[in-house]
């Protein structure tokens, strides 16, 4: 373990490694240059993620056992995919980097917090994140802001979805978050009415595909408007077996993507990756507060959707019959995905993610070297 270069630290519990997952691919893609290794805090993570990966899996649920096995590895850099408060007992470790990278590019007010600045880098898909950075927080040194894209989105994936001749609607809403502020789940709101109205277009698949944490929620209106949700595409699906309606309760949803001709969605990372892998089909963006020009204004992806909330939901069944033959946003999302990831095309993404962690190990060996010898001298 002694020669591992990179550290992905992760503090969350197991209702949270699908913040970690998604990464693993990638990381190992980095292993091949940089040998990595997971750090995890709590062991029943630690269990998932060694099932889903070659990567060696560490585990230091204390704090005095964190500290221990820090200094006998000896990495250079640590990777954070999350705002885990416990993330600060990592970031006490002042002879490694320290490098935020996230779980996603979304416009979630979560997105651009003051935690960034505790970090050496942070690692952001493009233009739109930058912006939020910026405009967001007071004080911020944007010089600490790398722009890599999304590695993720670089991987090929198997599709889910078998074949179809009928057009495929995704619903893919997220969850409630942490707090009030970060609320921008549709499931409770108006779920059961975007589903039924799917279902009401002619000849359309309809696939439910929520964020991993809806199917485990502990609040109560959302569990309730979920399962609602999940006994409404069952019964469509015995009425009309051979429309192929579905839900799809677990697995990558990327790999769900590539089957569908139009997306419903809320505010989260999801919206941002259909926009880069599926610029050419429409999206459509709930908005479960209702606030128009706040949606504008701090969700760009929204100039280039149709809105969904209370007023109009009633009449989604002929927008998205609409939508489905009169594309009226092809052109904004092309210019919008520029926004957010540059011109990055497949594959450009991982190359500068690569690069951008070769830099730092690089320049924390540099940084090393100096202090040692600077103290040297001065002793």
């Amino acid at each position: 373990m002694n020669d591992l270069r990179v550290i992905a630290y992760f503090a969350g519990d197991p209702t949270r490694t699908y913040q970690l997952a998604q990464w693993l691919e990638v990381l190992e893609v980095l292993d091949e240059v940089h040998p990595v290794g997971l750090v995890l805090r709590d062991p029943g993570s630690a269990a998932l993620i060694s099932s889903r990966t070659t990567l060696p899996v560490l585990t230091a649920p204390t704090f005095p056992e964190l500290t221990e096995l820090y200094a006998e590895l000896d990495a250079k850099v640590v990777l954070y995919c999350n705002n885990s408060m416990e993330n600060f007992q990592s970031l006490v470790d002042t002879r490694m980097l320290h490098v935020h990278i996230n779980h996603g590019e979304s416009d979630k007010q979560s997105m651009a917090s003051n935690n960034a600045k505790a970090y050496d880098r942070v690692f952001v898909a493009g233009g739109a994140a930058v912006e939020r950075y910026v405009s967001g927080l007071l004080d911020f040194d944007s010089s600490r802001l790398v722009r890599v894209g999304r590695p993720q989105l670089d991987l090929p994936r198997t599709p889910l979805l078998p074949p179809t001749q009928r057009r495929t609607v995704l619903y893919a809403p997220t969850w409630e978050g942490d707090a009030d502020y970060n609320d921008y789940t549709s499931v409770d709101v108006l779920g059961e009415t975007i589903v039924r109205a799917v279902l009401a277009v002619p000849d359309v698949r309809l696939v439910y595909k929520p964020h991993p944490k809806v199917t485990t929620s502990l609040t109560a209106a959302i569990a309730e408007a979920h399962d609602a949700i999940v006994r409404t595409v069952a019964e469509a699906a015995r009425v009309d077996p051979d429309a192929g309606h579905a839900q799809v309760l677990s697995g990558d949803i990327l790999a769900v993507m590539p089957g569908c001709d139009a997306i419903i969605t809320d505010v989260s990372s999801v919206g941002l990756d259909w926009l880069y892998l599926r610029t050419d089909k429409p999206i459509l963006l709930t908005d479960r507060h209702g606030d128009a020009d706040a949606l504008r204004r701090d969700v760009p992806i929204s100039r280039c959707a149709d809105v969904v909330d209370e007023t109009n939901v009633d009449t989604l069944a002929s927008l998205v019959t609409d939508r489905l033959t009169h594309d009226e946003h092809h052109f904004a999302r092309i210019a919008m995905r520029h926004h957010y990831f540059d011109d990055l095309h497949v594959g450009d993404s991982t190359t500068r993610f690569l690069a951008a962690v070769d830099e730092l190990v690089a320049l924390r060996d540099e940084l090393v070297a100096d202090s040692t010898g600077t103290a040297a001298h001065t002793a």
